[in-house]
């Protein structure tokens, strides 16, 4: 089962393409996404990186975090699972 990875810290610069290929020494990468602020356009400096194995994440985190990456020391992380959003409408209407 593929094991998801935040990646803090990242330049604005960086494309998918970099994390990838940062990510590649550890295993077979299934996914790397930069987010990106919906109104501007502009990275938001952090992204996902999704590894194909439990092993290659461990090694993965091992092997990058805190590590200098294009210029940043980057933060890599389990990801977290997001909380539902509940989108009731509130108050009387």
């Amino acid at each position: 089962m593929a094991k998801k990875l935040y990646v803090g810290n990242l330049t604005y610069n960086t494309t998918e393409d970099g994390l990838r290929n940062l990510f590649s020494q550890f295993g077979n990468v299934v996914s790397a996404k930069i987010i990106f602020d919906r109104d501007t356009g502009n990275s938001k400096g952090f992204g996902f990186v999704e590894l194909e194995t439990d092993e290659a994440a461990a090694a993965a985190i091992a092997g990058t975090n805190g590590r200098e990456f294009e210029g940043r020391q980057i933060r890599v992380n389990e990801a977290m699972e997001k909380a539902p959003v509940d989108r009731k409408p509130r108050g009387n209407w």
